[in-house]
């Protein structure tokens, strides 16, 4: 069975689960206030950028395994290395490897413009729950292989890579929510929903901190740990307010783009692409100071639709969704 094939199986889980948290919020809404943390034109929004991004995977996987496939290639492993990988031992140690592999993917799109320009994707929700999980980018895996390279090195089996990636992707699904608290030991160790709830948030305290997929530990060891102590406000310091997907994948690239050409000197048309996000030329004004933002969560793009709008909106959707369930299989 193929990943897209196990995304597929997945998907009526993913929505039965939405599903769920929508409801017990709600009823957690109405005993004690409050809201559910859910806008269903944001909900399917980020369901369609989950959509957009499985169908671009289809051929952008095909540059990131091809490259792995050919790096193995050019080092062949004995096969009692590769009899190791695939033992229970060494699929847990490939696992670890991956998460590791995957904090600093995730690190350095947050930390480089050009990676943040493809994870943005992400992070663009007002709100946290579980739909916001899949809410993926389309162009990640452009660049993101280049992390994964020292599994290929190690001589971990493309086959076991595959599934290791999987599980850590899939792993992350349940901590997108705002109805689990905190956990313990648990939050110690593991990324949770309190962990990744810091993650997402734009909260001056909690920018760029808890990138681990499934280990915290990776966070801990290497100073970007930040626990939850204060109401998490989420989205991005430059909000979307769009429900259009191709221009939530094409948003940050058009502005680095632009500031780019727009520099006076070559250096700078380069460093706009490889600095952090926020950074200024020097012939960019600075940005305003934002300490102590946001004191209240950011209004979310919500424009009114009418009746007839949001039933053809929800048929389209139903009908995209089992076409491209129908494409992935």
């Amino acid at each position: 069975m193929t990943a897209s094939q196990v995304i597929v199986l997945a998907t009526p889980v993913f929505l039965l689960l939405i599903a769920a948290e929508f409801g017990w919020a709600r009823v957690r809404a109405r005993r004690h206030g409050g809201t559910t943390g859910y806008g269903l034109g944001d909900a399917i929004n980020s369901i369609s950028l989950g959509i957009l991004s499985q169908l671009g995977g289809l051929f952008t996987k095909l540059l990131s395994v091809g490259i792995y496939a050919a790096v193995q290639g050019l080092l062949p492993t004995s096969e009692g290395l590769a009899s190791f990988w695939r033992s229970p031992p060494g699929f847990l140690l490939a696992l670890l490897f991956y998460d590791f592999c995957y904090y600093w993917n995730h690190r350095a799109g947050h930390r480089v413009a050009l990676l943040w320009a493809a994870h943005v994707v992400h992070h663009q929700s007002p709100y946290y729950n579980l739909s916001t999980a899949l809410r993926q980018s389309s162009s990640g895996a452009l660049l993101g292989w280049v992390f994964y390279l020292p599994m290929a090195v190690a001589g971990v089996p493309l086959p076991v890579f595959g599934i290791v990636a999987l599980v850590d992707l899939l792993y992350q699904f349940w901590v997108h929510t705002e109805q689990i608290g905190r956990l313990g030991w648990f939050d110690r160790v593991f990324c949770s929903p309190s962990n990744h709830r810091v993650h997402h948030a734009i909260n001056v305290a909690y920018l760029d901190r808890n990138y681990g997929g499934i280990l915290v530990l990776w966070d801990r060891l290497f100073g970007t740990f930040r626990e939850e102590t204060e109401p998490c406000v989420y989205g991005t310091r430059q909000p979307l307010a769009s429900w259009d997907p191709i221009w939530a994948n094409a948003q940050v690239y058009w502005t680095l783009a632009l500031r780019s050409l727009r520099a006076t000197r070559w250096s700078d048309r380069l460093r706009v692409w490889l600095k952090p996000p926020g950074w200024r030329t020097a012939a960019e004004p600075e940005q305003p100071s934002q300490a102590g933002w946001p004191a209240a969560r950011t209004t979310p793009f919500d424009p009114p639709l009418s009746t007839g709008v949001a039933v053809y909106a929800a048929v389209a959707f139903g009908l995209l969704l089992m076409g491209v369930a129908t494409v992935l299989w």
